[in-house]
């Protein structure tokens, strides 16, 4: 339980900043540092609301409460594919190809924190 107020926490937080950043700054003042902040905060927030859909799926399907922390691993690999989508789309390189390696790589993170833990 203690996690999920954490993660709730840094969720919320994460998107005040996340807001902040989008109305008071642009690309061309912030810098490379505030391109990292950018990138992180949307991370972030990202695996708030994925661990969020984790846990009330868990609840709908299988009747439980609590994840567990492989559930957290899980929304924490599966938060990463927009992340992965965006920085492919301001490279210019989106298309079917990209996706599907992009989507390739999250199903392989995931059975490896499938079969790792």
């Amino acid at each position: 339980m203690k996690h999920n107020r954490i993660i709730c926490i840094m969720s919320i937080i994460g998107l005040a900043v996340l807001i902040i950043m989008l109305f008071f700054t642009s690309p061309t003042e912030i810098g490379p540092l505030g391109v990292l902040l950018f990138f992180t905060t949307i991370y972030v927030t990202l695996f708030g609301f994925v661990a969020l859909l984790f846990q009330v799926f868990k609840k709908i399907a299988f009747k439980k409460p609590n994840l567990s922390n492989k559930d957290y691993l899980y929304s924490a690999v599966f938060a990463f594919a927009p992340i992965m989508i965006l920085m492919a789309r301001t490279f210019g390189a989106i298309n079917l190809w990209t996706v599907s390696l992009i989507f390739a790589f999250i199903a392989l993170a995931e059975f490896l924190v499938y079969k790792r833990i």
